[in-house]
């Protein structure tokens, strides 16, 4: 039992796993606020066209 508590103590594969998922969390999060500001953007976009059409009327 002691050898299979000293390797499990020793293996450090579970702590690269770890990283790669933080880093993964961390490009997520970019995508996703570029996608949020992007999209505030181009409603604004299509708010001021709607204006423009319903100042100069059918």
């Amino acid at each position: 039992m002691r050898p299979l508590l000293i390797r499990f103590l020793n293996d450090r594969s579970g702590a690269t796993a770890i990283e790669y998922a933080l880093i993964a969390m961390g490009i997520a999060v970019a995508i996703v606020s570029v996608i949020q500001a992007l999209g505030t953007t181009t409603a604004g976009k299509y708010q001021s066209v709607q204006d423009a059409f319903q100042q100069t009327g059918p």
